[in-house]
């Protein structure tokens, strides 16, 4: 025991975790941004690239159409290194913005005349986000309107830094639950090791403890007033066992039976009831009962751990010479409730989320174990909740547990 004892004092009380979290998705941002700015930057070149081609093409298309064209036969540079190696969409529409012609696009050779003109102004429609280049005679003559597109190229591009991001943040988000689900796995063994081992080494000590009481007892010349003390003892050493009996069953699968839950809450009461004088405060203890059906299907040694480690925490935050602690238990629906209410100094919201991690503890004494083993219990033992309900520093803390009824 003073082992363990050593090693989860050294362990840390409150560590940065929330703080390296916080820096690794900001790191994570900044890099998505850094990503988006980049590509788009890259899709913006390309796309003035493709507005001096598109530029060039009309420019080209003047110039078959001109007088100086008919005097150079030689047009090969022009047809060949110009016209034919465009590769955006591109829609010739005439003065009136009819579709006369169209380079690039995808048209079903079943469609003709009137179809085929419908569907050529249904895509300049959507090309109509650029305005079109306008081909002009002699400058101030309109003879055809040039629309254009994107180039498949720059689509692609648009959206690859979309399907990296969603590819990075799938990996990400598998690495993130397969080594949660890793450190959880390793954290619950380490536990259920030491409570199991914790178990082991109470019970022969215990053992042979029982057996010197029952000895001393048997002793004739024991004096009369001793009995007294010595069922004091037998007490004790009889509520070890019941705690080496709850760390044996931390790991194993617990059997469940139906319990009235406000019997075993009395049960906690009471212990903690003899002992208050221990604590040096006149607090109240107090349980009401809605009434209705609060019977759950439970094991109810561990439950009445769970209560009892509520009570130890509200005992605890009471900081004044005087106090109330209140279970009210009712039922919603399917669940029975309880709600355990203290007067104490309450818990800071800066720190509510950990208080129910393995190891954390605002104590300079404690192990930090009591909170995250009523969770083990309540959530993966009896597929109940317990959570936080309301915690503020002039009223107290309320915890709530919901259990399914049986």
């Amino acid at each position: 025991m003073a082992v363990i004892n050593r090693l989860l004092s050294n362990m840390p009380r409150n560590p940065g975790s929330s703080n390296i979290k916080i820096a690794l998705l900001v790191l994570a941002l900044g890099i998505v941004i850094a990503l988006l700015l980049y590509t788009q930057n890259i899709v913006r070149q390309l796309q003035e690239k493709e507005h001096r081609y598109a530029d060039l093409y009309v420019k080209a298309l003047e110039y078959l159409g001109s007088e100086q064209a008919s005097e150079n036969p030689d047009l090969t540079l022009i047809t060949e290194e110009i016209i034919n190696k465009i590769d955006f969409p591109v829609i010739i529409a005439d003065p009136n913005r009819r579709p006369s012609g169209y380079k690039n696009i995808d048209v079903d050779t079943a469609l003709k005349g009137e179809a085929l003109t419908a569907f050529l102004e249904k895509r300049m429609e959507a090309m109509s986000d650029k305005p079109p280049l306008v081909l002009t005679y002699q400058d101030t003559i309109v003879t055809q309107y040039v629309y254009y597109d994107e180039s498949t190229l720059v689509k692609q591009l648009r959206i690859l830094p979309y399907i990296e991001i969603a590819v990075a943040a799938l990996f990400i988000f598998i690495g993130y639950v397969s080594f949660s689900y890793i450190k959880r796995t390793e954290q619950a063994n380490i536990w259920v090791g030491m409570a199991k081992e914790t178990a082991h080494q109470l019970g022969t000590p215990l053992s042979s403890l029982l057996g010197w009481l029952t000895l001393l007892r048997e002793t004739p010349a024991l004096p009369s007033a001793a009995g007294g003390l010595l069922e004091e003892m037998r007490n004790d050493v009889e509520r070890l066992q019941r705690i080496a009996l709850r760390f044996s069953k931390i790991g194993s699968r617990p059997e469940l039976t139906p319990q009235n839950v406000r019997d075993i809450v009395d049960r906690s009461i009471a212990y903690y009831t003899r002992r208050l004088p221990k604590f040096g405060k006149k607090v109240d203890i107090t349980c009401t009962d809605t009434g209705g059906d609060t019977r759950v299907l439970c094991n109810a040694e561990l439950l009445e751990w769970v209560f009892e480690n509520l009570l130890k925490n509200a005992l605890e935050a009471i900081e004044g010479p005087s106090g109330r602690i209140d279970f009210l238990i009712h039922t919603a629906g399917s669940n029975a409730i309880i709600d355990v209410s203290d007067t104490g100094k309450g818990i800071d919201l800066r720190t509510r989320k950990d208080i129910f991690r393995p190891g954390y503890s605002t104590k300079k004494r404690g192990w930090g174990l009591g909170l995250s083993l009523s969770r083990r219990i309540v959530e993966d033992y009896h597929k109940g909740k317990i959570f936080v309900l309301t915690s503020d520093p002039r009223r107290g803390t309320t915890f709530r547990i919901k259990l399914r009824k049986a």
